[in-house]
């Protein structure tokens, strides 16, 4: 399974990323650096489309819109990251 959403960078005044999924309610995480933050984006992404599987609720797919809180935003950037959850069999 591929799956590709809209994840939101925020520079940190105290240095680092943090990482928003506007398509995923809850899904956030960090890193360092840039590159980092998308590395752990897609892991985000992954372990929580995982669980929901594991669950059995329904997969969020990003709509043509994308709408987040400003939160003070004084400096962020926008990616796509495309991740590869495992479907995971219910038992």
């Amino acid at each position: 399974m591929e799956l590709t959403y809209t994840v939101i960078l925020r520079k940190e005044a105290d240095g680092g990323y943090t990482v928003l999924v506007p398509a995923l309610p809850g899904c956030f995480t960090e890193g360092d650096t840039v590159l980092e933050a998308l590395a752990m984006a897609k892991e985000a992404i992954e372990c929580y489309v995982e669980s929901l599987m594991q669950h059995g609720e329904p997969v969020p797919e990003e709509g043509r819109v994308i709408s987040f809180e400003r939160e003070e935003l004084t400096e962020g950037f926008l990616f796509r990251v495309t991740a590869n959850p495992e479907a995971i069999p219910v038992a």
